[in-house]
């Protein structure tokens, strides 16, 4: 395929009520922020940008043993720092690197009424299920050997208020404040929109699990991406999402049981379970098993 056809959804539905609240929140906590730690995806949240604007601020691009090494990330306003992380468990530079790298900047940058305070007060933003909070627990590890702070979660949402101040390190001391994954209230367009719920940044239901498959197998095709043939056992890479789900209910064993009326009374039949399969191909991509993959 060469476009992909959304049928004229519209991605105000996919804003939840309560992340106007955690917007206003984090206004409020951005007058206490020394820094601003960032966890970015397909788009910036325009309402957070002046605050962005005036503090220094850390681009953390964090799962970055999910996305694809031959696509480099670029974003407007990244500097003046990098750091890059992982999901899988393997050895990440990200919680090596915050520290110093913040307690740097503060240092170099105006603090205004909080000149005379030794301590620093770090905000931690970004979509849902970034791992902001996972990010602030491996802090703790690091520096203070302590366990986890703030729950985690492979669904947006697990943050729903602006915390307490949590502390990551004694020299220089430091505080991260987590913050609930809040999306820009207006997506700009459905495309970006389907790239954020990939990620598992809006709720499967809002988007609709059939859609969000079908788009992820256009994106997968359309950069050649074909880890879901082997992993699938497909034989060949395929452009219509429902055989490709057929594959994958009939391999998992995804069947549900439907009464059917017929003129000599009910039968029941077991039929494919679509939606299920839909889930089981966006899980799979999610957990990283159909290959590195960035959709920016």
């Amino acid at each position: 395929r060469e476009r992909f056809d959304f049928g004229g959804r519209d991605v105000a539905s996919w804003f939840p009520r309560h992340m106007a609240k955690g917007l206003r929140q984090m206004r409020l906590a951005l007058r206490r922020a020394d820094c601003l730690v960032h966890i970015p995806l397909s788009g910036r949240n325009p309402a957070l940008q002046e605050a962005l604007g005036i503090r220094p601020h850390v681009l953390v691009l964090n799962k970055m043993d999910l996305a694809d090494p031959r696509r480099q990330p670029v974003s407007a306003g990244a500097r003046p720092g990098w750091c890059s992380g992982g999901v899988t468990g393997s050895p990440v530079p990200v919680p090596l690197q915050v520290v110093p790298l913040v307690a740097r900047l503060v240092a170099d940058s105006p603090r205004y009424h909080r000149a005379e305070s030794s301590e620093h007060n770090i905000l931690v933003i970004g979509v849902p299920n970034v791992g902001k909070s996972s990010l602030i627990n491996s802090l703790r590890r690091l520096h203070l050997k302590k366990g986890k702070a703030t729950a985690v979660g492979g669904e947006p949402g697990i943050t729903k208020a602006v915390l307490s101040r949590i502390q990551v390190c004694e020299k220089p001391l430091m505080y991260l404040v987590d913050t609930p994954g809040v999306l820009p209230p207006k997506l700009g367009d459905v495309e970006t929109g389907m790239k954020l719920a990939l990620c598992g940044a809006i709720h499967d239901h809002l988007v609709g699990e059939d859609i969000m498959a079908d788009y992820l197998l256009y994106t997968l095709n359309k950069q050649q991406q074909f880890g879901y043939v082997q992993h699938y056992r497909l034989g060949q890479p395929c452009d219509h999402i429902e055989p490709v789900l057929k594959h994958v209910a009939l391999a998992r064993g995804r069947t549900q049981k439907v009464k059917v009326l017929t003129g000599t009374g009910n039968v029941n039949m077991t039929m494919l379970n679509y939606p299920a399969a839909a889930y089981e191909f966006l899980r799979d991509f999610r957990a990283g098993r159909l290959g590195r993959v960035t959709l920016d």
